[in-house]
């Protein structure tokens, strides 16, 4: 858990620093999910409203964003990584646990004067000039949340509909451990705000495919249950999304079905990159700090949830990811 104090003072530098610049970039981390493009996406909302020049990016090339993100303002103006600034004076960095998470645009923390890097994730070191990291914090949303609330000023249904849909989607419809009355507060404000709560819902929830309908029963068919490891867990290759005509990121949700087995207490999802190798997704009910499993293969997340990329084929992924959880149970 961060220190309050610590926190606070980092969330002062940031906004002392975002209230005096007349143009800021920010990035979110690649294969971004709600809470990555929520927070980015209104943060950039807020600082546009008030005469402050924005750019946004994310590291992926191909430039690919969700379905549900026509839903978020702003998302029309999100640009590919080369034309995203090299050295701007500002860099502000969303939801991003580590430096190889910035994909295509990580060299840009290198080259900025000032980097403000807004995260809840208990693997992040501190990175960035100004860190605004908080581990207690429900989602990243949340963070940039109280961050505009230090600058000061009103809240448009514009910046709240992005910063709502960080904060839903990343406390699991407000069911996780980190859901504290305030994070419900803030929902609460937000709410207040007049945006469509029910298209996002639908957007984010209930806007599948017949096509991934067919991809998940292929997932669910190769379900492995392996109780000695503690671990049930399941795979997708680039053949199988191809074939089916899903985008990857369609497929984000598979591991809160998996994760619903209740024989073993981590689930993993190991989904194959267009690069080749496999992104390896994981939930814990408890029992295992799949952070330090994460971490271990250069990714990272937190206690209960966490992830990681593999260079090795699908077997070896799993022989390893066993034999790191044997290291990683809770005693």
């Amino acid at each position: 858990m961060a220190d309050t104090d610590v926190v606070s003072t980092s969330i002062d530098r940031a906004a002392t620093l975002l209230s005096a610049a007349p143009s800021v970039a920010i990035a979110c981390h690649v294969n971004p999910d709600a809470d990555a493009l929520g927070s980015m996406l209104g943060l950039a909302s807020f600082l546009r409203e008030r005469g402050v020049d924005t750019v946004c990016s994310f590291g992926n090339e191909p430039l690919e964003l969700p379905r549900w993100a026509s839903l978020l303002p702003g998302s029309d103006r999100i640009v590919p990584a080369r034309d995203f600034p090299s050295s701007p004076e500002v860099f502000v960095t969303c939801d991003t646990a580590s430096l190889d998470r910035l994909g295509a645009l990580a060299h840009v923390a290198g080259g900025a004067r000032d980097v403000i890097w807004i995260d809840h994730h208990v693997s992040n070191e501190g990175l960035g000039t100004v860190p605004v990291i908080d581990p207690g914090a429900s989602s990243t949303a949340e963070v940039v949340f109280r961050l505009l609330g230090r600058i000061g000023g009103d809240i448009s249904a514009d910046t709240a509909i992005c910063l709502y849909a960080g904060l839903v989607t990343d406390t699991g419809r407000f069911q996780y451990a980190a859901t504290r009355p305030e994070t419900l507060r803030i929902a609460a404000e937000l709410r207040e705000r007049p945006f469509d709560h029910v298209a996002l819902a639908q957007a984010l929830y209930e806007d599948g495919s017949a096509a991934f309908l067919s991809l998940l029963a292929t997932a669910l068919g190769r379900l492995a249950l392996d109780e000695d490891a503690d671990l049930v867990w399941t795979y997708l290759t680039q053949a199988d999304l191809a074939d089916a005509g899903v985008e990857p990121s369609d497929t984000d949700d598979l591991i809160d079905l998996v994760r619903t087995a209740r024989e073993v207490d981590v689930a993993a999802v190991i989904k194959q990159q267009r690069d080749g190798r496999f992104k390896v997704s994981m939930r814990s009910r408890g029992g295992h700090d799949v952070a330090a499993v994460a971490a271990e293969f250069g990714g990272g997340g937190h206690r209960l949830a966490a992830g990681y990329t593999s260079t090795d084929g699908v077997s070896e992924t799993v022989e390893r990811l066993r034999a790191a959880l044997a290291d990683h149970a809770a005693p």
